[in-house]
């Protein structure tokens, strides 16, 4: 896939379909094939561009430790990638955490935001895992966090049921670079968006999977009632990755915000 220099970063990305633009953040617990079960659909009514965070595929280079350093680096690539300011903009996981930020940060350069199973930050409480992801990964490589990170992605009862989709997403993350991968466990731990939540003036599509024990609902519940005219769909059953886990009804939740249904 091609890549685009950014500053001091390559940027690993994918560009597919033709019309309205539309970008994908991907989860820390995977990089953009995280997208696969639904990037055909949205291309057929889009030009959907999805991206590698540095460590993830083939993206590359130094970043800073907090969640504002990468969104300042998404928001350098959409301008690098001459993407037109009407651009949509979804994030999953950390990738929704960082649409949040470039939302408070760089609203001008997006028009609507979808942010999936993910949070203004996490309480105190929750940042312990992500910590111990962090120092397992950076310690003993990505190997030591696979089965906490299925874990995290998905219910127990769909790892069970779906083991082709559960080895493959194994396969992915264990590609990842396990510094960087350290690098924004512990970014998360130090992002705390409730006071800047009313900066957002996009329109704003929140979605969470009611069975997602990494960002549970209530992170959710937070950005709903800190986006002023924002919308909320909750998915029951559904864990942290609902384009994975039902890409039918992923489609089906933002299809009517993005008009693409």
């Amino acid at each position: 896939m091609p890549n685009i220099t950014v500053g001091e970063f390559h940027i690993e990305y994918e560009q597919r379909g033709a019309g309205r633009d539309l970008v994908l953040l991907p989860t820390l617990l995977a990089e953009m094939s995280v997208y696969d079960a639904v990037i055909d659909a949205l291309a057929a009514k889009r030009r959907v561009t999805r991206l590698n965070f540095p460590g993830f595929g083939g993206s590359a280079g130094p970043i800073g430790d907090t969640v504002e350093d990468y969104a300042d680096l998404i928001a350098e690539t959409i301008q690098a990638l001459g993407l037109p300011a009407e651009a949509d903009l979804i994030g999953n996981g950390f990738g929704g955490f960082i649409a949040g930020t470039l939302a408070i940060r760089h609203g001008h350069l997006i028009d609507k935001l979808v942010l999936v199973d993910t949070g203004p930050g996490f309480p105190d409480p929750a940042k312990e895992p992500l910590r111990i992801l962090a120092q397992k990964s950076s310690t003993e490589g990505m190997g030591a966090v696979l089965e906490a990170a299925i874990l995290r992605m998905f219910p127990e009862e769909f790892i069970a049921a779906a083991p082709e989709i559960i080895a493959t997403r194994k396969q992915r993350l264990s590609a990842a670079d396990p510094l960087l991968f350290a690098n924004a466990a512990l970014a998360l731990t130090l992002l705390d968006n409730r006071p800047k939540l009313g900066e957002i003036k996009n329109q704003t599509l929140v979605v969470v999977g009611l069975a997602d024990k990494t960002t549970p609902p209530d992170l959710s519940r937070e950005l709903h009632a800190g986006i002023t005219g924002s919308q909320l769909i909750e998915l029951p059953g559904i864990g942290h990755c609902p384009q994975l886990q039902d890409p039918a009804g992923f489609l089906a939740a933002i299809g009517p915000f993005l008009e693409i249904d």
